[in-house]
């Protein structure tokens, strides 16, 4: 705070509408013919949704030069924005380019993060069009205005920390994309165990466990306190491979005539709108048994858990898992099923050595209490505190 009120000592700030140092387009002069697209291709294809890159085109007409005058992407329906500094073509008209109107006035990366302090409740409505038009009725701080000189040297300053913070957290991103697949590299390596030196078993084999289908248990059945409960959906929504505490309970009248996981059993969702997500499994790691709902199994047995929780998340259980799931809409895979897949089956010895190598990667890039997502956490954390800092100017100057 007090670099800023050094920033703006002796200065005016005043607040002007939008439209008045910005302008806006439709990317029409800019739109892609060609739907043949490749990776391969030099040039992206932007939409205005959450996928924003839809593709490469190798069109080399009507290329909008971003890398020479960088833009601003506005989403017509959400209001979001993506700073792109790129060439590129267009998919369709349903977002606006924001370009500067009067580059000595205001900088359009200045612009860029100013917008992106804007609250989603200026937003009528969910889904409901805002034209740029009618957004661009709000008021930007304009520091120094009777000074265009010192104005843009003000947004400079404040551009270039807002930089830092960004460039930090996208290396940081960099470096979690590149463990990640690390992680499981790593994790494909060490369950790819020849069938000569341990044996290979179904998950049903009784030398080693059995499924357990769950029971009953709907979200209306939730209570505040109670024993505690995993509903299917929670499995690939909340829980990472392993927990000791449940997110919901029932109460304990409902209990009694639950189906109840214990410790160390790996609780399945068998039940899933996508492929991917159909078999996610969270290793039960607490001291009280827990109620598992209908369309989830629980899988009891002899093996490290953990073990057996990395495995589900391993190419070689997704390939025996795929031909077993059934369902258009809904996709499912029966217990039964599941008994079919064969696991690797070491010594508890080098069981508990696979799990300690992944339990690091698994704590570096899955926990939101240590490693890398924690540290990219507070860094945008850090990095939002610090944009609302700089760009929150005195509005005394505007009408009650």
């Amino acid at each position: 705070m007090s670099f800023l009120e050094k920033l703006l000592e002796g200065v005016a700030v005043e607040w002007k509408p939008l439209g008045e140092v910005a302008d806006y387009e439709q990317p029409t002069k800019y739109l892609v013919d060609s739907k043949n697209y490749n990776d391969n291709f030099p040039t992206p294809v932007l939409t205005a949704g959450k996928t924003f890159i839809l593709g490469y085109t190798d069109e080399t007409n009507g290329i909008y030069k971003a890398s020479e005058m960088p833009v601003i992407i506005f989403d017509d329906f959400t209001t979001a924005n993506k700073w792109v500094d790129f060439d590129f073509k267009a998919k369709s008209s349903a977002m606006k380019m924001i370009t500067s109107k009067d580059k000595s006035k205001a900088l359009i990366k200045y612009i860029y993060y100013w917008l992106n302090t804007l609250p989603c409740d200026l937003i009528d409505g969910d889904h409901k069009r805002q034209w740029i038009s009618n957004y661009s009725r709000k008021l930007i701080p304009i520091p120094c205005p009777e000074n265009p000189l010192k104005s843009l040297e003000i947004q400079r300053k404040i551009v270039g920390i807002l930089d830092t913070f960004s460039e930090l957290t996208a290396e940081l991103t960099a470096e979690l994309t590149a463990r990640k697949m690390q992680y499981s590299y790593y994790r494909e390596k060490l369950y790819y165990i020849d069938e000569k030196e341990v044996q290979h078993l179904p998950l049903g084999d009784e030398s080693i466990g059995k499924f357990i289908r769950g029971g009953g248990l709907q979200k209306k059945d939730f209570t505040e306190t109670g024993v505690g409960c995993i509903h299917y959906g929670q499995i690939y929504t909340y829980y990472g491979t392993y927990t000791d505490k449940t997110k919901t309970f029932v109460s304990e009248e409902f209990a009694k005539k639950a189906r109840m996981a214990k410790y160390g059993d790996l609780v399945i969702a068998t039940t899933s709108e996508t492929d991917e997500d159909v078999c996610k499994a969270v290793v039960w790691l607490g001291n009280d048994e827990i109620a598992v709902s209908s369309d989830a199994c629980f899988y009891r047995h002899n093996l490290n858990p953990k073990f057996v929780a990395y495995f589900f998340q391993t190419e070689q259980f997704q390939k025996q898992k795929r031909p077993f799931i059934s369902g258009t809409k809904v996709r499912r895979v029966n217990a039964d099923d599941l008994a079919k897949i064969k696991i690797p089956v070491p010594s508890k010895e080098e069981q508990n050595r696979i799990v300690s190598i992944l339990d690091k990667f698994d704590i570096l890039t899955t926990s939101i209490s240590e490693g890398l997502p924690k540290e990219i956490e507070l860094r945008k954390k850090q990095y939002e505190y610090y944009r609302d800092l700089l760009l929150t100017f005195p509005k005394d100057n505007l009408e009650e």
